[in-house]
């Protein structure tokens, strides 16, 4: 069967013809995509109001694409205390955000505690806040360091009031760049893993994957195909999120950094290949928000939030460090051609910006 024939039928593509998807040329496969889009969610482009909070730099790994850690080219160390992450997220709950995303390196120097102690005063003051933390990779390090199983720290998160996880630390599943990119980290089956044990909780989940690095197009749509492969198990990944990498500040050489039409198509493919996976996010502080709002047309349907303070990506060259204000937010998605709609973390609609 001829290939764009399959997409419009709904057929499921193999590795084979994801690959083959890269050599359509991008508008007819931006056109592939929005059709499939706006089959799911017309000219709606969702965004949350949130706050990132990044508690500490201090990484007892070592992944050459990091340009956040401390322990690389960033000598700058801190770590904040409960009180301090309380506080960010007060000021933060009174400016009307209803999600903090929490994510940190791996610090090896304050204990399982000083994770679990902070979801529990945040939830404690803001019983109604979303909190979303704790990557697959902060999990495993958590079991590694501490003789804990995923089970038990996944116990512990909702125990302590995570609400759901991000996506963070999928990087490219394929081991041998996983290996260069990151040895001694999470791995794939472990990253699939403590995602699956989490959905079997009954808790969603975000998927990412960073690209736009060492990786082949070969390499990202087996990634794909390995998030939907899980999905159909358990339906967990509420949102699928490609990760443009940012090539400041780090240790990662001979790179192929993606031009925009390689980003385009690859959201495009996104949305083709993964039919179990409602929402596709052109997170902007990655993607820049430009190449975001285009995106719109090529299959995303989510464009993250306004995320106030961000660390980890503006740490490696984005333009994300201070946020973006909703109503230059909802302008732009608006201006854009697109209708902008405030969702709540597990894509509930609160707000449609008619």
């Amino acid at each position: 069967m001829d290939l764009i024939q399959k997409v419009r039928d709904r057929k499921r593509l193999s590795q084979e013809e994801g690959e083959a998807l890269y050599e359509l040329d991008l508008y007819t496969l931006g056109e592939l995509a929005d059709e499939i889009r706006q089959e799911r969610h017309g000219k709606k482009s969702y965004f949350n109001i949130n706050r990132h909070i990044n508690p500490t730099n201090v990484c007892a790994d070592i992944c050459k694409f990091c340009a956040y850690s401390a322990t690389r080219k960033n000598p700058n160390q801190y770590t904040m205390n409960h009180d301090e992450v309380l506080n960010i997220a007060t000021q933060a709950v009174a400016s009307g955000v209803k999600e903090l995303h929490i994510v940190s390196a791996h610090n090896p120097n304050d204990g399982v505690e000083w994770y679990m102690g902070a979801f529990r005063k945040i939830r404690a003051k803001f019983p109604d806040v979303h909190i979303k933390s704790m990557t697959a990779a902060e999990i495993d390090f958590l079991h590694r360091h501490y003789g804990l199983s995923y089970d038990e720290v996944l116990d512990l998160m909702i125990e302590s009031g995570v609400d759901s996880m991000p996506g963070g630390g999928a990087e490219i599943f394929d081991e041998k760049v996983r290996e260069y990119l990151c040895k001694g980290k999470v791995t794939s089956p472990q990253w699939l893993e403590i995602h699956q044990k989490w959905h079997e909780r009954g808790k969603e989940s975000n998927a990412t994957m960073l690209f736009g690095h060492v990786e082949t197009r070969a390499h990202r749509i087996d990634h794909m195909l390995r998030l939907r492969d899980l999905q159909d198990k358990t339906g967990g990944f509420n949102a699928f999120i490609p990760l443009v990498y940012q090539k400041e500040n780090n240790y990662l050489k001979g790179c192929n950094f993606p031009s925009g039409q390689e980003v385009l198509k690859t959201y495009a493919i996104a949305r083709i290949l993964l039919d179990n996976i409602d929402n596709i996010k052109a997170y902007w502080a990655t993607s820049t928000i430009n190449l975001a709002l285009i995106a719109q047309e090529f299959g995303a349907n989510d464009l993250d939030g306004t995320i106030q303070k961000e660390s980890i990506q503006s740490a490696a060259g984005a333009a994300s460090a201070n946020g973006m204000e909703l109503d230059d937010f909802v302008a732009l998605i608006r201006n854009s051609g697109f209708i902008p709609v405030e969702r709540d973390s597990l894509y509930n609609e609160l707000h449609i910006y008619a």
